[in-house]
């Protein structure tokens, strides 16, 4: 959901946030609940419609984000440290054909 907040133009609604991550709107409502708790999110009213709630990214979110980025990197790093060149190319083929025949909707 972090990524999903971080990946937008403007700060957008539960329920685009819902269509984002691909959940329904209440699940979506109780992840965004869970991430301002945490203070990883807040909530601010949208300057263009004063009715609309906008899901905004915070400092401490954004932290978060990066931390996980990198544990993630440092983990992709170690599990290829023992292949060749010839396969970490061939990973880098079939992980590329399979992001582009992934569904999306």
């Amino acid at each position: 959901m972090l990524d999903a907040l971080e990946g937008t133009e403007r700060p957008p609604s539960v329920s685009e946030l819902a269509d984002a991550i691909g959940v329904d709107q209440p699940r979506a409502s109780r992840l965004v609940q869970a991430a301002v708790e945490a203070g990883h999110a807040r909530r601010e009213v949208d300057p263009v419609d004063a009715r609309r709630s906008a899901i905004v990214l915070t400092a401490a979110g954004r932290k978060l984000l990066a931390d996980a980025r990198g544990t993630r990197r440092d983990a992709v790093v170690t599990a290829l440290a023992e292949f060749t060149p010839e396969e970490r190319a061939e990973l880098a083929r079939l992980l590329s054909r399979f992001v582009a025949a992934w569904p999306r909707d």
